[in-house]
C-alpha cells in the first residue's frame, strides 16, 4: 500500500485592521513658570492604565481665572493642572496670539514628558471664554482629539478676534480679569486589534463584502425597528427553503444571527437572494432604491400571511396635492401615498425648513395659468399637504444633485441641522391638510441617523443608532459597533465648516476652515405615540422552530470547523491505498504513482502519532481476517 501527506488547509484571509495614524509633532515646552502640578497618586500598573480609561466618559469642568490678563508679557501661559479621568490637563493660551490677531488657545497634557512611551488618551472638549457680562453671548469651541507623545495639544489657534476679547464694552474683559472655563470628557481608547463589539456593547456588526457598507447601514437600521424585525420572523418560511432563493429567509437569518451571535454576521446570503454577483457586491447602490425594493418585496411576501400590512402599517404616509383657483371656486386634488420623504438640503438650515419648502405655494398665473375645465386658463394656487404621517418616518435628506452649470452630479455638503424631537403639528398644524385627524399627535423622536462620508464619486456609509430611544446612541460601521453621545450622532453629523483645530502652537500655523464631507443623508422618526408599540420584545418565541433548528446547526457547523482549523497544525492526514486499490486502478486514469488517491481512505492523525502505533491502526483497520498476514508498507510523502 502507498501513502500520501496532501498539502496544509487553506488558512482564512486576515480580517481589515484599522491602525490610528498621526503625524510627527513636537509637542509645546513652557517658557514662563506657572503654579506647580497638584499632587496625583499614580495608579497602579501606569504603564498599562495610563491607555485604559473607563467604558463611561469621565467628564469635568475646569475654571481658570486671569487676573491682570492686559498686563501679561508672556507669549504664552498655561493654567495649572486639573485632574480628569486620572489624567492630568491644563490649559495653553497665547494672549496676544500665536502669530495670529487672535486669541490662541489649546488643550494639553500636563505631563506628556513624564508618561511613559506609547501612551495615548481619546477626549472630547471644549474651551470657553466667558462673557462676564451676559453668559449667552461666551465665546465656546469644541473638538476632540487622541492625545499622544507627538500630538500632546490640541485646540484653536484663531480662537477669537483680539479686538473683541479687550474691548471693554464687549464683556470678555471685566476689572482687567479674563475667565476661561474647559469642559473636557475623557473617553476609552479603542483598541481594533482587540475590541469585541459584543462584550462593549452588546451588539455585533456586519461584514463588508467590498462596498456593501450602504447596505449595511439600512440593514442594521431596519433590524432595530423591533416591530419590523418581528414581522420578518414571522413571514412563512419552510426547511426546505434556501436562504440564498429566499430574500425572506435570507432575512431571517441575517435578523437572527445579530440577535444571538457574538460575532460580525456575514450578508453574501442576502445579496445571493437579491441575485446579486461578486461584481455587484462591489458596487455601491443607491440606499433609497434599495430601501424601497426591499419594502417592495418583503411587502409582496406578506400578502395573504398573518403580517400581511406591515410594510404599510410602519413606514406608509399619505399627502395631498391640490391646485386651487384664486377667482373662481374650483379646486383639484389628488392623495398619493410614500413611504418616504425626500427633503431638499441646499438653501435649507434645518429639518423644519425642508418641510416649509415642501408645503410652499406655487403661483400658477401669467403664461403658467391652469386650466380649470369649465372655467379655462385661471390663476391659481399649487402646493402639498399631508394628510397623515406614518409611525416610523424615513426622512431622505437630498444631499446629491446634478449641477447644470457643471455638467456633473455634486454632493452638496452644507451644514443641515436636525433636531432630537420633530414636532410636526408646529405652528397650528401648518403642515396638515384640512382632512388630517388632529386627534393624532404628530410628535417624534429620532432613531437612527445614517450618513455618508465621502463624495459624489464615492465613499464609506454607516449609521448612528438608538435601539431603545434611549440617551445612549450606537455608531455600526460595517463590522464595528461603538458606543456614542448625542453630539457626536448630531451636531456632528451636521455638516457645513469647521476650523481645523490647531496643534504645534510654538510653531506659526495659519488657520483655516475645512468643508465636513461626512453628514447625514438619511434620518429616521419614530412617533411618540406609537414607539412603546414598535421598540417591542422579540425573543425566540417570535422565530419559527425550523429557523432556530436550523441557524444553531450551522453555528455547531461553524464551532466545529473553527476548533479544527484551530487544532489543524498538530494534525496531518494519510492516505493509504490498500493491494486492491491498486489492482482495481491500474490500466484506469491514474494519478501520481498509480493510484487516485481521491478514491481511497483517509486517516487524520497527530503528527506526533509513532509510526508503530499508526501500522497497529492499519491493522485494525483491515478487520479480523488479516490477521497473521504481515503488514507491507510502502509510503510517499509530498
Amino acid at each position: 500500500m502507498t501513502m500520501l501527506n496532501p498539502q496544509p488547509l487553506d488558512q482564512q484571509e486576515d480580517e481589515e485592521m484599522l491602525v490610528p495614524h498621526s503625524d510627527l509633532v513636537e509637542g509645546p515646552q513652557p517658557l514662563v513658570e506657572g503654579p506647580q502640578p497638584m499632587e496625583v497618586a499614580a495608579p497602579e500598573n501606569a504603564t498599562t492604565g495610563e491607555n485604559q480609561a473607563v467604558d463611561e466618559p469621565q467628564a469635568s469642568r475646569f475654571t481658570w481665572t486671569i487676573d491682570e490678563f492686559s498686563r501679561l508679557i508672556v507669549k504664552k501661559l498655561y493654567s495649572e493642572p486639573f485632574v480628569v479621568g486620572s489624567y492630568k490637563w491644563r490649559v495653553l493660551i497665547f494672549p496676544k496670539g500665536n502669530n495670529v490677531e487672535c486669541l490662541s488657545m489649546y488643550l494639553d497634557v500636563a505631563d506628556s514628558p513624564t508618561l511613559p512611551y506609547g501612551w495615548n488618551r481619546y477626549a472630547q472638549f471644549s474651551l470657553t471664554v466667558v462673557n462676564q457680562i451676559n453668559p449667552k453671548y461666551s465665546v465656546k469651541k469644541e473638538t476632540q482629539h487622541q492625545f499622544n507623545q507627538r500630538e500632546s495639544d490640541w485646540g484653536f489657534t484663531s480662537f477669537m478676534l483680539l479686538s473683541d476679547l479687550y474691548d471693554p464694552n464687549k464683556g470678555y474683559l471685566v476689572n482687567d480679569k479674563v475667565v476661561i472655563e474647559a469642559d473636557v470628557a475623557v473617553r476609552k481608547v479603542i483598541d481594533y486589534w482587540t475590541y469585541d463589539s459584543k462584550k462593549e456593547t452588546g451588539y455585533v456588526g456586519l461584514k463588508n463584502q467590498g462596498a456593501t457598507c450602504y447596505m449595511n447601514s439600512l440593514l442594521q437600521t431596519l433590524y432595530h425597528i423591533p416591530y419590523f424585525r418581528k414581522a420578518v420572523y414571522h413571514m412563512p418560511t419552510t426547511e426546505n427553503d434556501m436562504p440564498s432563493g429566499s430574500i425572506p429567509l435570507a432575512l431571517q437569518s441575517l435578523f437572527y444571527k445579530l440577535q444571538y451571535s457574538d460575532t460580525s454576521v456575514a450578508t453574501k446570503e442576502l445579496t445571493k437572494s437579491f441575485g446579486w454577483d461578486t461584481y455587484d457586491s462591489f458596487m455601491q447602490h443607491d440606499v433609497q432604491e434599495l430601501n424601497r425594493v426591499l419594502c417592495e418585496k418583503l411587502e409582496d411576501k406578506m400578502k395573504g400571511t398573518v403580517v400581511e400590512g406591515t410594510i404599510q402599517k410602519l413606514f406608509e404616509g399619505h399627502h395631498m396635492n391640490y391646485i386651487e383657483c384664486i377667482n373662481v371656486d374650483f379646486k383639484s386634488t389628488r392623495k398619493e401615498s410614500f413611504y418616504d420623504l425626500q427633503l431638499d438640503v441646499k438653501g435649507c438650515r434645518d429639518v423644519y425648513a425642508s418641510f416649509d419648502k415642501y408645503v410652499e405655494v406655487e403661483r400658477l398665473e401669467g403664461d403658467n395659468k391652469y386650466h380649470a375645465e369649465a372655467h379655462g386658463l385661471q390663476d391659481a394656487k399649487k402646493g402639498v399637504l399631508f394628510i397623515d404621517f406614518p409611525p416610523v418616518l424615513q426622512l431622505q435628506l437630498k444631499r446629491f444633485e446634478y449641477d447644470f452649470m457643471r455638467d456633473t452630479m455634486v454632493k452638496i455638503n452644507d451644514r443641515y441641522e436636525f433636531p432630537l424631537e420633530l414636532d410636526l403639528d408646529r405652528e397650528n398644524g401648518k403642515y396638515l391638510s384640512p382632512d388630517a385627524d388632529r386627534s393624532v399627535r404628530n410628535l417624534y423622536t429620532l432613531h437612527s441617523v445614517l450618513v455618508h462620508s465621502g463624495g459624489v464619486h464615492g465613499g464609506h456609509y454607516y449609521a448612528f443608532i438608538r435601539p431603545t430611544l434611549s440617551d445612549q446612541w450606537y455608531k455600526f460601521d460595517d463590522e464595528r459597533v461603538t458606543k456614542e453621545d448625542n453630539k457626536r450622532a448630531l451636531e456632528e453629523q451636521y455638516g457645513g465648516e469647521e476650523e481645523l483645530p490647531q496643534t504645534n502652537p510654538g510653531f506659526n500655523n495659519t488657520p483655516f476652515k475645512f468643508t465636513k464631507y461626512s453628514n447625514a443623508y438619511m434620518l429616521v422618526y419614530i412617533r411618540e405615540s406609537d414607539k412603546d408599540k414598535i421598540i417591542c420584545d422579540v425573543g425566540e418565541k417570535d422565530i419559527a422552530e425550523h429557523l432556530r433548528t436550523r441557524l444553531k446547526k450551522e453555528q455547531e457547523e461553524k464551532e466545529d470547523k473553527r476548533r479544527y482549523k484551530a487544532q489543524a497544525h498538530l494534525y496531518t492526514i494519510i492516505k493509504v491505498a490498500r493491494d486492491e486499490d491498486l489492482r482495481e486502478q491500474i490500466g484506469k486514469e491514474i494519478y501520481f504513482d498509480l493510484v487516485d488517491h481521491d478514491k481511497v481512505r483517509s486517516f487524520r492523525i497527530q503528527k506526533q502519532l509513532p509510526f508503530n502505533l499508526f501500522k497497529e491502526e492499519l491493522v485494525l483497520v483491515r478487520g479480523r481476517g488479516s490477521r497473521g498476514k504481515a503488514l507491507s508498507i510502502k509510503y510517499r510523502v509530498d
